[in-house]
């Protein structure tokens, strides 16, 4: 005990110039920072690390000020602030900590915390609040001073009324001001003396007449008086500026000359009412924002889940009154996780912030605009006339992502997958909706992404199938179900296979063959893509080394390579690691590119291609023609080869305007100097008529459909024999394989 004491007597020494703040915490770093920031700015502090210490030393010691961490062992803030209310003049507390929820808040507020401050915090903002609450407790002590003396002089009375924080006023019966203090005019710039005779309803925002009626007619006195009531209070020549005030009313009962006539309100004559009105604006401020907090988006500012799903409450009990239709947007960015892992959080988070400006432009004032969380938006679209309005928003949302996003200089292209759900066609309730939207949604994704889709009744079987072979496939990578085969690419004149085409093909144990139409986008939707890209290329190496060591490796093997693979950080390496593994040479290899990988990330993926083709590794642009087909890109990649989409290709039959769009695109490859090979050839008029075009390079059933790595051993071995004399395709060769 002596040595407490004597460690109090040391503290209370020190604390004797200076305002002093206890510091409550048990975690001993933040706590001596927060320390060293308060003597830096001329504040004496000491800390404690539990809650019983703390309320040791408030009784020994007098505090300005205590900061209060909630979560302590033992005794936690909430116990702390419970117990202070007991003391007699506690200390104001500002609680400060790392906790989230609004809950906390609003119970430390209503333990009687001056305010809450949640980790980290910006010290100006800390060091502005603390201020502010020394300051308050400090009139607040002389305001319990000047009113303990109110009772030994009425000159002293007057003195301490009208120096007092709040406002004090008297009405008459009548609800006329007979009395206001000084602090009108600080407050809310009256005269006290021009309010003197005017109604109180003078300086009451119109709005809150009815409660001010309630409140400023007050007749009950005791415990049964108004305590409590929340108006708004207009100031002088400013209609638009409000405050808040919390108004404590008790009824005075005074005879003819002044003084009390009576005790009791029975058989005594109403004369009029006495009220305080303090200012509460600043708290009013504090609750707003961790309203907004709790149903906003902290980023982007929009909504968020809570408040969107209160909304769409509200807007369907408004529909079902009056029978009309609303929708239900649930969008999801693509690309966003490669802007997040390539270019990092801040560029990601930069990105969400013009995505919500750009969709607040497609949206009428009265339509909602949320953010679930990550890439995700949901948008509520009120009272449509038809179910057709709703893709028109989502065309021009469509339309308006598309356009590259500026960041730093640096163009960043995404596009989004939009899922439409409409009441009363496709569900009642929130969660219904909500759902039917998602659905619709991921058939925006499985189906190649970038597009709207309003929900059918369909989508939940396939919605259902889908994640039963999203698991599958999942099974299916682990136990290498998904093998290779490879399609010969030939060149007509020499005769010769130039090169095959490694094509996946999933061997299902029940279904069968699985068209990698059907298997890849799911793959890429659900990041499966990289560990099947990992065991396909292994594949593939160790295949090409089989035909190298067998003396048949006189042709290059084009791999098909995903949007999402190229934009992973160690494409490069990784793809020569494997090649490198098997003792190869990259010059044995291209890459097949599609036209949607030359708008994502220019910058990037030109290098990462350029890194290949100086290992001496092709690149071909496959499906040319089919998307954007900028010329500007030919010039910029590294493309080696251009490959004639079969969709060309398989109108040469019947259709005569595709002859100048092939014979365009052979011009375009002899311009840039390019191979020219075309896909899907299957008749010998399309490969007469290509081959009088100038393509002598080519793939398709006519010369072999896709075969497993022993059938193409087979096929290599015996190539002398692909062609006949008259130079078409041995069909009898082709058969056996």
């Amino acid at each position: 005990m002596a040595a407490q004491h004597s460690n109090s007597q040391h503290i209370v020494n020190k604390l004797m110039s200076r305002p002093n703040v206890l510091i409550v915490d048990d975690n001993e770093r933040l706590a001596q920072s927060l320390q060293q920031l308060l003597q830096l700015h001329g504040y004496n502090a000491e800390i404690c690390s539990s809650g019983e210490d703390a309320l040791q030393l408030v009784m020994d010691i007098k505090f300005d000020l205590m900061l209060l961490d909630l979560s302590m062992p033992n005794m936690n803030g909430f116990d702390v602030l419970t117990e202070l209310a007991t003391h007699t003049s506690p200390p104001p507390v500002i609680v400060i900590s790392g906790t989230k929820t609004l809950n906390a808040a609003i119970e430390a507020m209503r333990l009687g915390a001056y305010d809450f401050i949640r980790k980290p915090y910006q010290p100006e903002e800390l060091l502005h609040t603390i201020e502010n609450a020394i300051e308050k407790s400090r009139l607040e002590t002389q305001n319990r001073s000047i009113h303990a003396r109110l009772e030994e002089s009425e000159n002293l009375y007057r003195y301490l009324v009208n120096s007092s924080p709040d406002i004090i006023y008297t009405l008459d019966d009548n609800g006329r001001f007979t009395f206001i203090n000084h602090r009108v005019e600080t407050l809310l710039g009256y005269r006290r003396e021009s309010l003197i005779g005017k109604h109180y309803t003078e300086i009451i925002y119109s709005d809150d007449f009815d409660r001010a009626s309630y409140a400023f007619n007050e007749r009950r006195t005791g415990n049964r008086a108004t305590r409590n009531i929340e108006l708004r209070l207009k100031c002088k020549d400013k209609e638009t500026e409000v405050r808040h005030f919390e108004i404590n009313f008790i009824t005075v009962v005074l005879n003819a000359t002044g003084t009390y006539a009576g005790t009791h309100e029975s058989g005594t004559p109403f004369s009029g009412t006495y009220g305080v009105a303090r200012d509460i604006s600043d708290r009013k401020k504090v609750e707003e924002v961790i309203t907004r907090q709790a149903y906003h988006d902290t980023l982007t500012g929009l909504p968020n889940r809570a408040l969107f799903k209160d909304r769409l409450n509200v807007a369907l009990n408004h529909a079902k009154r009056n029978q009309q239709q609303l929708a239900i947007m649930f969008l999801d960015l693509d690309r966003f996780k490669w802007v997040n892992d390539t270019l990092g959080h801040f560029y990601g988070d930069e990105l969400l912030k013009h995505v919500a400006q750009r969709l607040s432009g497609c949206l009428r004032a009265q339509d909602t605009l949320a953010r679930m969380g990550g890439d995700e938006f949901t948008l509520l679209l009120h009272d449509l006339q038809q179910p057709e309005d709703a893709s028109l928003v989502a065309a021009k949302i469509v339309e308006e992502l598309k356009r590259p996003f500026l960041l730093d200089e640096r163009e960043i292209f995404i596009s989004s997958s939009i899922g439409i759900a409409l009441y009363p066609d496709h569900g009642d309730s929130i969660e219904t909706l909500i759902k039917s939207a998602d659905i619709a949604m991921y058939h925006v994704k499985w189906r190649g992404k970038n597009g709207y889709q309003y929900y059918e009744a369909s989508m939940n079987a396939m919605f259902h199938k889908k994640l039963s072979m999203e698991n599958e496939l999942r099974r299916a990578i682990e136990k290498k179900q998904i093998i290779l085969h490879y399609q010969p690419q030939v060149d007509v004149e020499t005769r010769k296979i130039i090169g095959l085409e490694a094509l996946a093909r999933w061997h299902h144990p029940e279904l069968g063959i699985i068209s990698p139409t059907e298997f890849i986008p799911l793959a890429e939707e659900t990041g499966l893509i990289f560990s099947l890209s990992d065991i396909l290329l292994e594949e593939a190496c160790k295949q090409m080394q089989i035909w190298d060591q067998a003396g048949l490796l006189s042709f290059r093997l084009a791999i098909n390579i995903s949007p999402q693979l190229v934009e992973e950080e160690s494409f490069v390496t990784k793809t020569l690691d494997y090649i490198q593994a098997q003792q190869l040479k990259p010059e044995f290899f291209e890459i097949e590119i599609t036209e949607n990988l030359l708008v994502r990330d220019l910058e990037n993926t030109v290098a990462k291609l350029k890194a290949l083709g100086k290992q001496g590794i092709k690149i071909a642009l496959d499906d040319f023609g089919t998307c954007y087909s900028s010329l500007s890109y030919l010039r910029q990649f590294p493309i080696h080869n251009i490959k004639i989409d079969k969709s060309f290709v398989g109108d040469i039959n019947s259709h005569d305007e595709s002859v100048p769009i092939i014979t365009a695109i052979s011009g375009i490859a002899k311009g840039f100097k390019l191979d020219l090979i075309a896909e899907g050839v299957e008749t010998l008029q399309q490969m007469k008529t290509l081959h009088r075009m100038g393509c002598n390079k080519m793939q398709g059933f006519l010369f072999s459909k896709p075969l497993p790595a022993h059938s193409i051993t087979n096929l290599l071995k015996h190539q002398a024999n692909l062609f006949q004399k008259n130079g078409e395709p041995n069909s009898l060769l082709i058969s056996q394989h």
